[in-house]
């Protein structure tokens, strides 16, 4: 097999470990078992007297180290923590957790205030194993709010909404409507990244979506763009697909009676996989654009 080859399935390898949530080593250093296996004696071809009656092993003798990286002292204290609060919050029952986030959201009377409420909430177990919280970026008082599903690997690690390719591609299509990143409001449906990228739980969207709803409140846009899917699904309360809901003007009304329009897209991640799909999303942003004009009076 060719260097080249190697390289290649090596980089699949750690990709597929990335994606799948693997972002820590159990130890600092590779421990190849193969040769380790090949060295050590075989410690069940004992001697029949020794098999029976469990003589122990003589001092001196050879037998495998005790494999550090697998004793309960090994772990990292946070990964220990964060499965202690994960059980504990199992034990709550979700209307409890729910009336929490309800009573948490509705308190906050500003944006400060609500991303300490969120970061402060233990009822969502997402925030036990992301890295980072991603409460939003940009402008609190523009007129565009823009909004998707849950953060990405990359949002993760900067703790900023729409991080790396996707948060590239976002800028070059609000660049294409004259509008840069700082003249808009980026969040997500989902403050923390769910494990290894799956799908949100029901139980999860509706803990998280008191914190989002009050974040639409506070920002009082002119507009939203819900990227991709579940964001479109969750902010119209349609079950049609992206595609079909795309193109097409909703409204959200929040509880204080505030009217806002929304326009479903393709998010920019699905645009990187699909380049083609490319000029269905600028059909889109054209129309938002031209509704911004035409609310900037």
């Amino acid at each position: 097999m060719s260097d080249t080859a190697i390289t290649a399935n090596w980089e699949d390898l750690i990709r597929f470990y990335a994606e799948a949530g693997v972002d820590c080593a159990l130890s600092d250093e590779p421990v190849d078992r193969f040769t380790e296996a090949a060295t050590q004696p075989n410690r069940t071809a004992l001697p029949d007297n020794r098999a029976r009656n469990n003589t122990p092993i003589q001092a001196g003798s050879a037998q495998p180290a005790p494999r550090k990286e697998n004793t309960p002292s090994a772990l990292q204290p946070q990964k220990q923590q964060a499965a202690s609060n994960i059980a504990a919050q199992a034990t709550i029952a979700p209307e409890v957790l729910l009336q929490e986030a309800r009573k948490l959201a509705a308190s906050a009377t500003d944006l400060t205030a609500l991303q300490q409420a969120m970061t402060g909430f233990d009822g969502c177990r997402l925030k036990f194993t992301a890295k980072n919280i991603c409460f939003a970026d940009g402008s609190a008082g523009a007129a565009l709010m823009v909004i998707g599903d849950a953060p990405g690997r990359d949002d993760d690690l900067e703790g900023v909404p729409f991080s790396g390719p996707a948060g590239q591609m976002l800028n070059r299509i609000l660049a294409a409507i004259n509008l840069t990143r700082e003249q808009a409001y980026l969040a997500n449906t989902l403050p923390w990244r769910p494990p290894g990228n799956r799908p949100a739980t029901p139980l999860e969207l509706d803990l998280c979506r008191p914190f989002l709803d009050r974040q639409i409140e506070l920002v009082a846009p002119k507009v939203i763009v819900a990227l991709g899917d579940p964001a479109a699904k969750a902010l119209t309360g349609s079950r049609e697909p992206i595609y079909k809901l795309r193109g097409n003007w909703h409204s959200l009304t929040t509880a204080n009676g505030q009217s806002v329009a929304i326009m479903p897209s393709l998010h920019p991640d699905y645009l990187l996989r699909t380049p083609a799909q490319k000029r269905f999303a600028w059909e889109d942003w054209l129309m938002v654009k031209m509704r911004l004009e035409n609310t900037a009076g």
